[in-house]
């Protein structure tokens, strides 16, 4: 008798637990870059690039901004990288924002998979951004919660829905004074 419950028991919790540590392993934390040789920011998943390869690269100021999914999903968009050879910006695209003949027509190329959104607002979710710098052809994604005035003061305006993400943690503000 003592056998089957600890059975039940162990099989009961590897259960709940397992389907918890899944939920989190399907997460990816999303950081924006700044780069200083274009005064562009670029928004990029965990695991997209290497942190020392885009810091070789000359890139700083490393923030995470959001949690995306890294699967698709019911309630779920697939969102694409695009980088500009020419005015050299880098844009995150939901992939019903454009088509891809849209972005290359407009100079953009190396499409490449990001993560998966939200397209509908839940609980413990962040509604996103992207603003645009007309004279730099410039891109910067902007949860709802942020602080926009340095963005407004460096000429960002044009702020355009884009759909939602994870808050980073509950806890995040406390860990970013530190």
């Amino acid at each position: 008798m003592k056998r089957t419950i600890i059975v039940v028991t162990t099989v009961l919790a590897a259960v709940l637990f397992g389907h918890k540590s899944f939920a989190q392993e399907d997460l990816v934390r999303v950081f924006r870059w700044y780069i200083p040789e274009d005064q562009q920011y670029c928004t990029v998943a965990d695991g997209e690039f290497q942190d020392g390869q885009l810091i070789n690269w000359g890139w700083t100021d490393k923030t995470q901004i959001f949690n995306a999914y890294r699967t698709p999903g019911p309630g779920r968009v697939a969102v694409y990288g695009w980088s500009n050879p020419v005015s050299r910006a880098h844009i995150s695209v939901a992939e019903d924002e454009f088509t891809d003949d849209q972005m290359l027509k407009n100079g953009y190329t190396q499409k490449h998979l990001q993560y998966y959104a939200l397209t509908r607002r839940g609980p413990n979710t962040v509604c996103i951004y992207r603003w645009l710098m007309s004279k730099r052809h410039a891109w910067v994604t902007i949860p709802e919660d942020a602080d926009t005035d340095i963005y407004l003061k460096k000429g960002y305006h044009h702020k355009t829905y884009q759909y939602f993400g994870v808050y980073r943690n509950v806890d995040a503000p406390i860990y970013d004074q530190l």
